[in-house]
């Protein structure tokens, strides 16, 4: 399928992050360089009754010091993480919004999940003290489009504001659809990602009950193992990815520091299971076809994949043959690698943590290693990039993510 490029650039002037590793955009980097893990045991609750006992958490975090206390009170963990990582995103991006339009600047901040903290608290008060005792803020601090809805009002954006919720592929499908709003000329400035903070015990339980994640308790570190023979399934990771988008002409007008141009996206569904990707991995590979077809970028001119990569059996192995239909020969050239292996697996947050990581390896012409490759399977034989970070020439970046419900996205990035 051919996509005509659209006429009209989009690229990449602001990041932020808040992570297991970092709580900043370069610490996090610096600290994905070093292949230094976030997994440790639990400490936001008691995890001796769980199978899975160990997470990412943000630690050392108190949202009043990035944040009003009194919105920080009134609102969900999900909602500071992603509120901060926005504020940092627009601080970097060096935008002014007394010098913009706010008509034409939007946000687009997902989530997975939403507000589990404020659900699994008030369900408590419900419980204990009876229906009088529940917050007012429960709805507005749990719904999915309230960290969006919250920066808009700290910056004063009037332009396209929403949630998204596609699972795992949530805050890529933020980026892709705040490109094509910047490329359509509803926006000249989208600030979108994506924020998740499911370490809760109600979340904890349902994944458990799926066998979904990792038990290897004893050694947290060495648990997220991507693409290894002996991972046993994903981590918990929490925390949120935002990025400034921009149309070209916008960003140039004003000056602004372009990181990279946000080239292509694309977003299919398996139509297969609920949980279970696609064994052939016709709906991942049409999704890296689309975004490559309308970045107008063959599959030889990608020079690093950011995988999905969770750690898990089905999905290590079948986005690996989903890479090896799509590239071809050049699928053993190609440099992959998996942020899950030190961040865990942010739910709705991955995409946009991991698009963060494509443009870092832009700018800084370096590849952060896939950890805890120690035991490659026989079915996962790319170059996962296994261990150590790597100096690289790249020039293009392509990331996937999918999602339960069967929902594939993939984006593209390329140096400006």
């Amino acid at each position: 399928m051919e996509i005509p490029p659209p006429s009209r650039r989009v690229v990449i002037t602001g990041l932020g992050v808040v992570a297991s590793i970092g709580h900043d955009v370069e610490s996090f980097w610096r600290s994905l360089l070093a292949g230094r893990s976030g997994v440790r045991r639990i400490s936001l609750f008691d995890p001796a009754n769980f199978a899975s006992q160990i997470g990412a958490e943000v630690l050392d975090w108190d949202p009043a010091r990035h944040m009003d206390p009194k919105e920080a009170r009134r609102n969900d963990r999900y909602t500071h993480f992603g509120f901060v990582a926005a504020k940092q995103a627009f601080a970097d991006a060096g935008l002014d919004l007394e010098r913009e339009d706010p008509d034409r600047v939007g946000v687009i901040i997902g989530s997975g999940i939403g507000g589990m903290y404020t659900y699994e608290s008030q369900l408590k008060v419900l419980a204990e003290r009876g229906p009088r005792k529940v917050s007012p803020f429960t709805i507005p601090s749990l719904i999915g489009n309230m960290c969006s809805g919250l920066f808009a009002i700290e910056i004063g954006a009037r332009g396209p504001n929403f949630g998204i919720v596609s699972a795992c592929a949530t805050s890529t499908h933020a980026l892709g659809e705040a490109a094509h709003i910047i490329r359509r000329g509803d926006a000249d400035v989208m600030i979108a990602g994506g924020s998740e903070a499911s370490i809760t015990p109600f979340a904890y339980a349902s994944f458990c009950a799926m066998k979904a994640m990792s038990t290897r308790n004893d050694e947290p570190a060495r648990a997220s193992r991507p693409f290894d023979r002996q991972r046993d399934g994903f981590i918990m990771g929490e925390g949120a990815g935002i990025l400034v988008l921009e149309s070209l002409e916008h960003a140039q007008a004003r000056g602004a520091r372009i990181y990279c141009e946000l080239a292509g996206y694309a977003a299919t569904c398996d139509a297969f299971h609920i949980t279970q990707p696609d064994p052939e991995g016709k709906g991942l590979s049409m999704a890296m076809k689309r975004a490559m077809a309308s970045a107008a970028v063959l599959p030889d001119q990608i020079d690093y994949l950011n995988a999905h990569g969770t750690s898990t059996p089905y999905n290590d192995k079948f986005e690996t043959l989903a890479i090896k239909k799509v590239f071809g020969d050049h699928a053993r050239k190609v440099a992959i690698s998996s942020t899950k292996s030190r961040t865990g697996h942010l739910l709705g947050a991955a995409g946009a943590i991991e698009s963060i990581v494509c443009v870092k390896t832009i700018q800084t012409q370096t590849i952060a290693p896939t950890i805890n490759l120690e035991d490659p399977d026989a079915e996962c034989d790319l170059d996962y990039v296994p261990n150590a970070s790597r100096p690289a020439t790249v020039q293009t970046a392509l990331s996937n993510n999918l999602g339960f419900g069967g929902q594939n996205a993939a984006v593209v990035f390329r140096k400006f």
